[in-house]
Order: C-alpha cells, then structure tokens, then sequence
C-alpha cells in the first residue's frame, strides 16, 4: 500500500497574499516548483499560485513588488495525509494544476502531490512488485515462461532452465512453438494439457494468455513437474488415511467417550453416546455432568482416584456398561473420562459370561414353547393413543367377563390375535389354556382331526394310540379361531354343533365327548357377503357375532405410529441383541406418510429389517424398504405439486417487486400489497 506520507514533497515555506511576485519567482525558482501554496499566519490554505498566474502578472505588466492577492487560484484539489492511493489517483489527475496540496489532521499545508511523485511512486511499487513476482516464480515448484505476440520467449525462472536443461540466456528469443511443436498456442481461453514432456521430466500444463502492450496476444506457460503432485496426492491420501483410522478407532474403540474437567463439567461427548441417551450436544457441553448424565456417577473416580467398570445398566432395552477412569496430571486428578460401551458386547469373554446371551435365549425359547398354549398378552402390550381403540379395550375388557363367543375382525396385521389374547388373560378362564387355531393354514382334509382328534385307527398313518383334538386341549379355557372365514362349509356345519350342543366325536370314534370351552374367533374377510355368496353358513354366523370387536387399520390412526415404533424397537433390541437407539425426523416421515396395507404386523417387519441392516446405532433412509420410500416420496409430490406452482408464483412476483423497486424493500412491499414485515418474511421463507 502506497503512503501519502513517503511520496508528497514536504512544504517547508509557504506565501501569503502580501507577499510580492518577485518573493514568488525566487521561492518558484529555488523550490523548483509549478505551484506554491498560499495560507494565512496559520499555515491553513487561502488558494495556489501557479506558473500561469505568473505569466499572466508579466503579461498585464504589473511591478515586482505588486502583491499575487488578485492573481491566486482558490480550486486547488486537496488531500488529508490519511487519503488511500485509490483516491489520490482519481483526485490529482482531476487538478486543474496538476497537483494537490497535501495537509495535516488540522487542515495545515505540509506538502505537495506533483504527478512526478506519483509517476515515481508507481515505478518503486512496480519496481517491488516485479521483484516479488519474480521471487515468488524462481522459488515455486512451477516452471514458468512467457511469450511475446509474436510467440518468442521474452521469460523463464530457473525451476523451468533445469527441467529442459538449457539456460535462461539460450531459451530468451528462442520459438515457443519450436520447442514444443504438438502444442497449439491458438486459443481463446486457458486450457489444461494433462501430460507434456519437458526435457526428462513429464509434467502437466496450465497455458493461458495476455494482452502485450501492441495489442497481440501472448502467452503464459505453467509447467507442473507430475512426479511432485504425484508424490503430495500420495501424502494427502496417507493423511487422509490415517484421519480416517483415527476416525474409525474413536468410533468403533468404545461405542461412546465422555470427558469431565475438574470441576466435573463436560468437555467432549461423541455422538453415539448422545444418541444412546437421546440428547443434543449443546445439552450436554460444559454442563455439570450430575445435572444430564448422572447415571454415568463420573464424579465417583474424584473420590477413589481409581479406574473402575460399573455393573450392567440399561436404558430402553439396551444393556451399557461405563468404564470410569481418572486423568491425572502431576499425581493430582483433572478430570474423568466415561467410555460407554452397549455395541456387541458378547465380544467381551468376562462380560459375555455374565450376560449368558446363549443360557437366556435357550430360556425365552423355553418359555415361548411353555407359553405355546398360555396366553402370551395383556391389555397392557396393546399401545395405542387413539380413543376408538382405548374404547375398543374397554368393551373387550367388559365381554372378557363373560362367556359369550367374540368375533374378532379387522384387516391382517391389525393385531386381533393379540386382543384374543389379553381377552382370556383378563377373563375368569386365564388358568386355563389358550388354544390357537389357524383355520387357514392347516389342510382341509385335516381340519376336522386338527378340531376333534381321532381314535385309534381312524385312518391310514394315524397313530397307534390316536390324538386328541384342540377342542379337548382348550377345554376349560379358550379356542381362538384364527382366520374362521377360510373354514369349509362342511367343517362349519360341525362347529356349529359343538358350540351349540358343547359336545362332538372324535374322528373314527363312538363316544360322546363334553367340553367347556370359550370360543373366540377373528377373519379378515367380510362374514355377511361371504354369508349372501352362499361361501360361509347363516347360522354359524350369528352364533359367532354375538360380540364384534371391529380393529380400525393403522392408516386411519397413523399418529399411534411413533409410539409403536419406540416400543418395537425396544422389543426388537432384546430380542435381535441390537443396539438401535434411534432415527432421524426424515425416516418418521416416511413411517407417517406410507398406508401400512400389512399394518402393525408390517410396521414390525420393517423395524427388524431395519435394525439388522443399521449401523452407528441410528436407522437411516437407506435402512428402510425401497418401496416404502418411493411410494411415499411419489405420493408427496402429487400432493405437493399444486404446493409448490404456487410458491414458484409467489417467489416469482415478490423478485419482480423488487427488481421493479430497484431493491428498495418498502416501495416493494406496497407492490406487492403487503407490509414491510410480511415482505421480510417472504424473503426469508423463499431465502431471496
């Protein structure tokens, strides 16, 4: 940057209005100067008087001593001594006298800007600028030459001499084009040539052009030797690699890593230990940890001064344990450090054995096969927030009481098994046994032994002793009948008769048999069509739908979806032995907006197809079905294209406001009809 100071000529004397024009002509002819300033006993600046003022007293022929009073300039431009280069070059050429007076913070007269010292400030500065160029040239790694119009090298730094192994002095004068012939210097705009060998080194080209003072066109050549950016790609993928190691060994060492300082603030929390907790950064960071994580009880190690392993803990279904160690500096405790571990924690042999994964899972599948004939859910296990289904549970909880025949309808997947289930656990029968038949899933010709049992020697391949039939197993407790609409008219005539007369044959038998038993039954088919098609009996019907329990689809209470999705995913932790701790707002979008035809039996489906494909502990988008996503993204943008046409519309009028109102946002905001308030609300809704 030029300074004023180092290029005015400083103004020692200076005349006033008395003062006679042979006093000027001395002061002009010493000082060698086209201009004197002119101030009053304070040095501050009256007017100018120039060469041409002078030659003009001459011409009218006045005396040498006449005073200059009526022959002073008074328009001389002026400059603070604090004024940028930029202005001074603008300002003095303007000058009617060539030059400007230069004067202090006070308004005083100590100097003058002539166009001589500006000429020769500019050849200093361009004097240094070239030297810094050519400083900055001869030490890059780039070799460097430039051409005239005509295409002769009028410069080259030693990096390009060495590469082509000649001197400066040889390449001066000398074709660029004879030197590298395949290249053609033609062009309109800077190229790249990946590959140009120069002497015996290949590098690569950048080669663009100037304006020389003739007006033609040269160029300029940038030589890159490729073995250097070769060897730094090679340095940048080892520091590359070894940020990605580092990554890799933070995030996968301990699932999580928590520092607390002295004073038991937090001062670096990782992301899966957020995630595990369900909490942000900025809640955590320089808090007091017994305030958000007290269940870690970092603060324990400022007590023993010891690294310890806490027991198992849990949190919504998944099992964590804290490693707490103690940072120490000069033998005096700083602060402490968490390491959260709760990922494939059967890696750990000690661990491993007190959490006996393989004993635990042996005694679930135990208790499942125990449980085969029990019922397995409570009113409980039925999540919901939609008040037709909290009144649904109520009147089932009602008829639960008594021992009338319950039909269960609603579209697969909507959860009728699970109602079956907490109806005989909440019933006078829940001791007894709860007998599932799938009507659809066993074999026609097999159904009626399935029901009745059989008798020894009933049929070929029959066994010896017979069986007994699910009607004997149920009795005393419940037989739900699972999918009844898929039954055959001949079996339906049958069970009729049982429920009616709460009696039947085994199948090959004699015998009367008695039983006590509830009957619950569930279809996702429609009973009275199928009754007008002649497909399911009248009579059977109506002793089925003595009391209906009808599950509304997932579809029409879609707010239940979040709620379900935090209790499956809390099931499907244990019983999958993940550790998902969460997903993004984006993937509840998805799960809100798609139609769930397999309802809450496909939201779970999806959860544990999810879950097993997730990784750091969070579902993402790509978790999730294909088909889910496109549907429900397809479906968005029919419903949002209206949307959006109109906010193009709106975008579009509020720019043309402004371009109308040359920016000017209240003469905008009256265009538009709206207020200055309303206007900055569309610019920043539409981020204009």
């Amino acid at each position: 940057m030029i300074n004023l100071k180092e290029i005015m000529t400083p103004v020692e004397c200076t005349i006033h209005t008395t003062t006679p024009v042979q006093e000027a002509i001395e002061l002009m002819n010493s000082t060698k100067w086209n201009i004197l300033p002119v101030t009053n006993s304070e040095r501050k600046l009256m007017g100018v008087f120039t060469r041409s003022n002078l030659y003009q007293m001459i011409l009218e022929k006045k005396p040498l001593d006449e005073p200059i009073v009526n022959f002073i300039k008074k328009d001389a431009a002026t400059l603070s001594i604090n004024t940028c280069y930029e202005v001074i070059k603008d300002v003095v050429p303007k000058s009617q006298v060539g030059t400007g007076i230069v004067l202090d913070e006070e308004g005083r007269v100590i100097g003058l800007l002539r166009k001589t010292d500006m000429v020769m400030a500019l050849l200093r500065s361009t004097n240094m600028l070239k030297e810094q160029l050519e400083t900055i040239l001869q030490s890059s790694h780039l070799g460097v030459v430039m051409t005239n119009g005509e295409n002769e090298i009028i410069y080259v730094n030693e990096q390009f001499s060495t590469m082509i192994n000649k001197t400066n002095e040889n390449l001066i004068k000398q074709s660029f084009k004879d030197l590298f012939p395949d290249i053609n210097t033609n062009i309109d705009e800077s190229i790249y040539i990946p590959k140009v060998a120069v002497g015996q080194e290949q590098t690569m080209l950048r080669l663009s052009y100037y304006q020389t003072e003739e007006g033609t066109r040269g160029i300029i050549a940038l030589f890159q030797n490729i073995s250097e950016i070769e060897q730094m790609v090679q340095e940048l993928q080892t520091v590359k690699n070894l940020k990605q190691i580092l990554d890799t060994a933070i995030d996968h060492a301990y699932d999580g890593i928590l520092m607390i300082d002295e004073k038991a603030k937090v001062t670096m929390v990782s992301p899966p230990l957020l995630d595990l907790f369900n909490l942000e950064k900025a809640q955590v960071l320089d808090k007091k940890i017994d305030q958000v994580l007290p269940q870690l009880n970092l603060e324990k190690v400022f007590e023993t001064g010891e690294a310890e392993l806490s027991e198992f803990k849990e949190i919504n279904g998944i099992k964590y344990i804290i490693n707490r160690i103690p940072v120490m500096q000069d033998g005096e405790i700083i602060g402490a450090l968490g390491k959260v571990m709760f990922r494939q924690l059967h890696q750990v042999s000690e661990l491993f054995k007190k959490l006996e994964k393989v004993e635990n899972k042996a005694a679930y599948y135990q208790k499942q096969l125990q449980q085969s004939e029990t019922s397995r859910f409570t009113w409980d296990e039925i999540i919901s927030q939609d008040p037709f289904i909290e009144k649904l549970k109520k009147s089932a909880t009602k008829a639960a009481k008594g021992r009338s025949t319950v039909l269960i309808r609603g579209e697969s997947g909507t959860g009728k098994e699970l109602f079956a289930h907490a109806i005989h656990s909440s019933s006078v029968r829940k001791d007894g046994k709860f007998v599932i038949v799938n009507c659809a899933a066993i074999p026609e010709h097999l159904l009626e032994s399935e029901f009745f049992g059989y008798e020894d020697g009933a049929f070929t391949g029959a066994r010896q002793k017979g069986k007994i039939g699910k009607f004997d197993l149920a009795n005393g407790g419940t037989l739900f009948l699972d999918e009844i609409g898929d039954m055959s008219l001949t079996l339906q005539a049958k069970l009729l008769r049982v429920l009616q007369e709460r009696e039947f044959y085994r199948v090959g038998g004699t015998e009367r048999i008695h039983v006590d038993v509830r009957i619950i039954a569930a279809t996702n088919r429609t009973l009275e069509q199928m009754v007008q098609d002649g497909e399911f009996r009248e009579d059977l019907y109506y002793r089925l739908n003595v009391i209906s329990l009808n599950i509304p689809p997932l579809r029409e209470r879609n707010h239940d979806i979040r709620l379900l999705t935090e209790a499956l995913m809390e099931n499907l932790n244990r019983m999958l032995g993940t550790s998902i701790t969460g997903m993004g707002e984006e993937i509840h979008h998805v799960l809100m907006n798609y139609d769930w035809p397999g309802n809450v039996r496909e939201l779970r489906n999806v959860l544990e197809r999810a879950m097993t494909f997730a990784e750091n502990g969070r579902i993402q988008l790509e978790d999730l079905p294909e088909y889910i996503v496109e549907k429900v993204q397809n479906e968005g943008l029919e419903n949002n294209s209206s949307i959006k046409m109109a906010e193009v519309a709106e975008r579009s009028a509020v720019e043309k406001a402004l371009f109308a109102a040359n920016g000017n946002k209240t003469k905008a905001a009256d265009l538009l009809g709206i207020s200055r308030s309303g206007l900055y609300e569309k610019l920043k809704k539409f981020q204009i």
